[in-house]
């Protein structure tokens, strides 16, 4: 298999590491370091890093400042949560869960959700293509 790298974002444009192959290695506290160094971060932000995009899974490292929201929205395939560091409140319209650090959960695809940061918190978001 042909070994794919990231397509930079702007605000790191030296950074090429491979994000699909045969074998990828994920460096997660080289990621959560770099995270926290980087300008929309500084500037009160959340913060994101796609760390794995290959055969319909997409694995993203974000980091979120306390008392931040990611505002209700839809992902197409199913996802997981795991929190690394922190707590945050996910929220369906059914439910509301806190997660601390170690936890995880799982959601289907196209269920309208929102994350709430309640402390500082980084966590692995992983989300699979929709099915067909």
């Amino acid at each position: 298999m042909e070994e794919k790298h990231n397509d930079t974002a702007q605000q790191r444009p030296e950074r090429d590491r491979p994000v699909d192959g045969d074998l990828v290695t994920i460096d997660l506290p080289m990621f959560k370091k770099q995270i926290k160094e980087e300008s929309p971060w500084k500037s009160g932000k959340l913060n994101a890093i796609t760390v794995l995009k290959m055969n319909g899974l997409r694995i993203v490292l974000i980091a979120f400042p306390a008392g931040v929201e990611m505002t209700r929205h839809i992902a197409d395939g199913i996802i997981s949560v795991q929190v690394l560091e922190g707590q945050m409140q996910f929220n369906t319209d059914g439910k509301s869960v806190e997660l601390c650090e170690g936890q995880m959960l799982a959601l289907h695809e196209s269920i309208p959700h929102s994350i709430l940061a309640i402390k500082e918190t980084i966590f692995l978001l992983a989300l699979t293509s929709a099915l067909e």
